[in-house]
């Protein structure tokens, strides 16, 4: 007997169609198979269909429920062998010892290279005291900032989706929960590195470096100038890679928050998402973190705290490395890189195209006139661009109150304008100074919004922050100057 075929037995693609081995290669030592912890009545939060498109997702995976409930850690997508992995790290500058995946689990890698994770998916047995969850405050903002940071060009992971159920998670407050599925060709960590050193385990520290070396840093093994050492190459690569994202975070206004080792990425990533924000207001001390009580992380120590962590590496590594002396060459050039290239990201928001001799007393200059005067970051890259394409500089005199100092100024950088071309200049910094950027009430905005089941904020949001150059009219509100009660947004390490 046959039967007529109906719709319900259309074959339906599967959500990822192949895997490939990845990290779990690297053997048990590393992490704990382990599967997510399932959520009550899941629904759509959030989705990226350029980050689908980049793991191979058939067209229309959010309509989807298989892909709710497996991005939600409810069902295992087939052939996926989740995982969580164990590093280590120094938090706040203090060894913490073991850690580890506390409340994120790989689901594995795809067949396009890019490792996918839930985050806030259950307890893992690295969770110490805490619930393994995240709550959809904290979710919409690494979400968003995900790919905001991505639209602006600087290195991160990505975000596919977030999904929401009403479960209750117990934070400062009862908030609901929440998971966000994150995507990285590797989320391999500093931490990682410092595990296996300090607990002596050399085949596994070896392991892990070649397994980076030969995915991720393949010159490394064909560096003559480390003469064969392609632990201290694999040193030097991080270095430099790590000092061109310190460049990219100081130039747009970026604060991390929690820059402890085990949130450094070997791939010179941005990761997880915290505490967080771009500057409001221009203050070079400014602390984000409202756990970071002594303010180690602020803004403006944000390079040296990434060069003492790359020393935390040097030190983990040093046992392939061999010689101390090598392990500090390999680091020797990261304070030069990260002048050199912040002083060009500065140099492009001006509209400058040629490197001059008084450049760098240019910029200070200026860093200074704004901190003195706490003016508004974003909006006075903007106005300047606005101004150099129209010769009115007005709007941004009248963000400052010492506009004598402004003047002077002024006068030094129009005449490096004529030599490089006003009409050009323009050009370049509307397309280097973003209108649109995550500002601490934004998010808040759309969080708020979120709670009370209307994504609409989060999906404006996310249409202008994956197009932050644009002027998007209409949408005017968004650039503007933050609101008085912004200042009293409060962001820990909970968050």
């Amino acid at each position: 007997m046959t039967f007529a075929s109906t719709p319900d037995a259309t074959p339906v693609a599967p959500l990822v169609p192949a895997w490939q081995p990845g990290f779990a290669a690297l053997g048990s030592a590393f992490f704990t198979p382990l599967r997510p912890t399932p959520l009550p009545q899941p629904h759509w939060v959030g989705t990226c269909a350029e980050v689908g498109a980049l793991l191979g997702l058939p067209e229309a995976w959010q309509q989807r429920d298989d892909a709710l409930q497996a991005f939600t850690g409810n069902t295992l997508l087939p052939g996926s062998q989740p995982l969580a992995s164990v590093y280590s790290g120094h938090q706040f500058g203090v060894w913490a010892g073991q850690l580890g995946d506390g409340r994120a689990i790989l689901l594995g890698e795809t067949a396009t290279g890019q490792e996918v994770q839930l985050k806030g998916s259950g307890r893992t047995p690295y969770s110490r005291m805490g619930d393994g969850r995240a709550v959809l405050r904290s979710s919409i903002r690494e979400f968003l900032c995900s790919e905001a940071m991505h639209a602006l060009g600087i290195p991160t992971t990505r975000a596919l989706c977030v999904t929401g159920s009403p479960a209750p998670v117990q934070r400062e407050e009862v908030e609901t929960a929440a998971v966000v599925t994150r995507v990285a060709p590797s989320f391999i960590r500093f931490g990682h590195f410092e595990h296996f050193a300090a607990r002596g385990q050399e085949a596994e520290l070896r392991a892990l470096a070649d397994y980076v070396i030969d995915r991720y840093y393949p010159n490394c093994r064909r560096s003559q100038e480390w003469e064969g050492n392609a632990y201290a190459a694999l040193l030097h690569a991080v270095s430099e890679r790590t000092a061109a994202l310190l460049a990219q975070w100081q130039a747009v206004g970026f604060c991390h928050g929690v820059m402890n080792t085990d949130n450094m990425s070997i791939l010179g990533l941005t990761m997880d998402y915290g505490p967080f924000q771009f500057l409001d207001a221009f203050d070079p001390g400014h602390i984000c973190n409202h756990s970071d009580v002594r303010g180690r992380y602020a803004f403006d120590r944000q390079p040296s705290v990434a060069y003492w962590n790359l020393l935390c590496l040097a030190q983990a590594l040093l046992p392939l490395i061999g010689e101390v002396d090598t392990a500090r060459a390999a680091l020797q050039s990261y304070e030069g890189s990260f002048g050199r290239q912040f002083l060009a990201r500065i140099r492009a928001k001006l509209g400058l195209q040629q490197a001059r001799e008084g450049d760098a007393a240019l910029v200070d200059g200026l860093l200074r006139l704004l901190a003195a005067d706490r003016v508004d970051y974003p909006i006075f890259w903007r106005r300047l661009s606005g101004a150099v394409a129209t010769e009115d500089f007005e709007p941004v005199r009248d963000l400052f109150l010492d506009r004598a100092a402004l003047d002077a100024w002024l006068l030094q950088y129009k005449e490096l304008l004529a030599l490089d071309g006003w009409a050009i200049a323009a050009d370049l910094m509307h397309k280097t100074n973003p209108r649109f950027v995550l500002r601490n009430h934004l998010g808040e905005q759309a969080i708020r919004a979120a709670k009370l089941g209307d994504f609409s904020e989060l999906q404006i949001l996310q249409r202008l922050l994956a197009r932050p150059f644009d002027d998007h009219p209409g949408h005017e509100a968004y650039a503007g100057f933050p609101p008085d009660w912004a200042s009293s947004i409060s962001i820990s390490c909970s968050s």
